[in-house]
């Protein structure tokens, strides 16, 4: 099994990444308070697991987050977003903090990352597997 699980001072675990046999696609789950320096050793993490196990599909979990987010989608859209998708990633499903609103997807950083996926926003981990196994289920 591919498990990564990422801790540090003050956040223990905040941030596990796990690769779905079953499904084959990763999962992203993050907790507690995320700095954007954790975040981008996660992503980086995720990132190395896409290139090896070769997944087309992310479901990524915010729902556990507290406190802000740091402000990625620039970054997210001129540096993840490419070499993720050259590493073969095509489908994101997103649960973000249940405070979260998702119009940020509509500045310039955002409307980036959407030309370089098929990203959907929902607000429970049941729904984002429904939508990227019918994403896989298209593909095949």
């Amino acid at each position: 099994m591919h498990q990564r699980l990422l801790s540090a001072p003050g956040s223990p675990n905040f941030c596990r990444i796990v690769y779905d046999e079953a499904h084959h696609w990763l999962n992203a789950t993050w907790t507690g308070y995320v700095s954007p320096d954790y975040a981008h050793d996660g992503a980086a993490v995720g990132l190395q697991l896409l290139r090896q196990l070769n997944c087309s599909c992310l479901l990524n979990d915010n729902s556990g987050i507290q406190g802000p987010w740091f402000d990625s989608l620039e970054w997210l859209a001129t540096k993840w977003g490419p070499a993720a998708a050259a590493a073969g990633l095509r489908y994101i499903a997103h649960v973000p903090q249940p405070t979260a609103t998702v119009n940020s997807w509509f500045y310039p950083s955002g409307q980036r990352l959407l030309a370089q996926f098929e990203i959907q926003v929902f607000d429970n981990q049941y729904e984002a597997v429904e939508w990227l196994s019918s994403c896989q289920r298209q593909a095949s």
